[in-house]
């Protein structure tokens, strides 16, 4: 064997002796390496989703769909509060291949600085940039930055829904509007239905890279739920324009009117003026974004004096037989009681009362009633609480009562003609309702329907107690008849043909040491016909130049109801009675 024969022969041994381990290794590593990938998709699931998550942002991004907010429409469908769509628009830069162009044709489209933008594409190493800084952008213009080619593949676009209320301050206090990115509601009823209102949002996965489908989401959009009031649009026009009227032609601050139907606790019209835009809230005084007619706490002065009336004639106290000797003032519970005028009226009865609008009657009242009769016919007339009207921000008003540490026995007097306590014009209206509605006291209400999808959910009108007694309601009702009647009093107020019941107050304002001199809130309250009541109306003036709410707010009154006749088809009297005995119907209210 030669040489060379042995060196290979060796070689061969060599090789033979190291294959198995080489082999070995090379299953040890491999072995090594489908563990680690094993590592990888189960004993790692962390580092999997970590993986997973970097792949996704690197070639997809998440669009937000909100959900397009309810619409509001007033009792006959016309739109008060609707959306439109508007987009905020981005730019990836490193899908951008021809950064001026995109500068150039985003500024054309958007009315932007060209070089800003072109700056804030090539100045990043962010993978995103924001163009749409001051605020979302029009659907028509948003619609040519989607139509645009040359903007296609690095722009991206995120769709918002604006609230919009089509008929500008009409109604506003009623319906509030709504704030931030998400359309959250600030006041009215965007903010008490703003849960309703909203729907719910998803974010949608969209694909950055071509031909890569991401995985859908599993979610489903929820839109908000549509709102049907109780408000006639056209009747709230008219009771907001004829308020400007009113408060203009008596110089006053400002005032508020509530239109209710009787029967049901229904608000047909609610307006304060002054009132603001909602579409443009921001630049409105702050102290205009409220709701009067629930918010405003005020002593009501002598439209009080009906519940008065009412609860001591529901107790029993007073009857119509009932009389008292007015000699012009009352000395009690460490006060003096006098009458508006300072007059004395001699011997007077329960219906004189209200006619002269008598301090000391109702004062004589309340005292012959009691402190616990007194309050818990007050109670029960929903004084010093809510009405849980589905209106946001309602005010509760203020009642003392024996056993709070700031009620004194002079409170029992004073309160008997709307002094020392406050109510909220909603809260006023509500109870003087109950006395046209048979002592019955409905809930007042702004919303009769919900709709979401095809279903349609019709909110029925709430009784929420008896207040008094159907008798006792007839003859208030029947007092107030003769107030307006009077020749020397509230006959302002009267409408020609129409049976009007109803009750006249001049208030005076609270302030840190007593009462402003020479102001007062002027206010009137009736219902109409009186033997068959469709509508309960309140008007209060703030501090009118007429000062006594028989010169100021019975005439306003008086137009207002003129037109409500005619509006909501109220027959006259003798036509209406003259129907009733026929069988026939007597009225078109709605």
């Amino acid at each position: 064997m030669t040489s060379a024969t042995r060196q290979q022969s060796h070689q061969l041994d060599t090789i033979n002796r190291r294959l198995p381990v080489v082999i070995l290794a090379m299953v040890i590593g491999s072995a090594l390496l489908l563990l680690a990938l094993a590592s990888f998709q189960w004993l790692s699931p962390e580092v999997d989703r970590e993986f997973r998550a970097r792949g996704i942002a690197n070639t997809t991004s998440v669009e937000t769909i909100p959900a397009e907010r309810g619409m509001i429409y007033d009792r006959d469908g016309e739109p008060l509060a609707f959306n439109q769509i508007e987009y905020r628009f981005g730019v990836s830069p490193n899908l951008v291949t021809d950064p001026a162009l995109v500068a150039r044709e985003l500024a054309l489209i958007l009315d932007l600085d060209e070089f800003d933008i072109y700056r804030k594409i090539t100045n990043t190493t962010s993978s995103w940039v924001s163009i749409t800084d001051n605020g979302p952008v029009s659907a028509e213009i948003g619609q040519e930055v989607l139509d645009n080619e040359a903007l296609t593949l690095a722009t991206t676009k995120d769709r918002v829904w604006r609230r919009f209320y089509p008929q500008g301050t009409l109604a506003s206090q009623i319906l509030g509007f709504t704030i931030d990115e998400n359309a959250t509601g600030a006041m009215g009823l965007e903010a008490y239905y703003n849960d309703e209102l909203a729907g719910r949002a998803i974010d949608e996965i969209i694909s950055t890279v071509p031909l890569y489908a991401p995985e859908a989401v599993d979610e489903v959009r929820q839109e908000g739920m549509d709102l049907v009031l109780t408000i006639d649009r056209d009747l709230q026009f008219l009771v907001e324009s004829r308020l400007a009227q009113y408060v203009a032609d008596n110089s006053a601050d400002s005032g508020t009117i509530i239109v209710m139907e009787s029967r049901t606790g229904d608000i047909l019209a609610m307006a304060s003026y002054p009132t603001f835009d909602p579409n443009n809230f921001v630049s409105e005084d702050a102290e205009l974004l409220t709701t009067p007619a629930i918010t405003d706490a005020y002593e009501p002065g002598s439209i009080f004096k009906i519940l008065t009336v009412a609860a001591a004639l529901e107790s029993g106290t007073v009857d119509e037989n009932w009389t008292y000797n007015d000699t012009g003032e009352l000395q009690a519970a460490s006060i003096v009681v006098r009458n508006w005028n300072e007059q004395a009226y001699g011997v007077r009865n329960a219906t004189d009362v209200l006619v002269n609008s008598l301090n000391i009657g109702v004062a004589t009242m309340a005292m012959e009633m009691g402190p616990d009769l007194f309050y818990q016919a007050l109670r029960r007339f929903g004084v010093g609480a809510l009405t849980r009207i589905d209106v946001s921000g309602e005010a509760s008003g203020l009642l003392k009562e024996p056993g709070d540490s700031d009620w004194s026995e002079s409170d029992l007097l004073t309160n008997s003609f709307g002094q020392g306590l406050s109510v909220t014009p909603i809260q006023m209206i509500t109870a003087a309702n109950a006395i046209a509605n048979d002592g019955l006291m409905m809930q007042p209400r702004i919303v009769q329907q919900r709709i979401a999808g095809d279903i349609v959910q019709n909110i029925e009108p709430v009784v929420l107690r008896r207040v008094i007694g159907v008798d006792t309601a007839h003859m208030v009702r029947d007092m107030m008849v003769q107030v307006v009647q009077d020749p020397n009093g509230a006959n302002q107020a009267a409408v020609p043909g129409y049976s009007i019941a109803g009750k006249t107050g001049t208030a005076q304002i609270p302030n840190a040491v007593g009462y402003e001199s020479g102001t007062s809130i002027a206010g009137f309250i009736g219902f109409f016909p009186a033997d068959d009541p469709r509508v309960t109306v309140l008007i209060r003036l703030d501090r009118p130049a007429g000062y006594w709410g028989s010169r100021t707010a019975a005439p306003a009154f008086s137009d207002l109801a003129e037109q409500l006749v005619l509006y909501l088809g109220i027959p006259e009297d003798s036509v209406r009675l003259n129907l009733a005995a026929q069988g026939g119907q007597t009225s078109t209210v709605r």
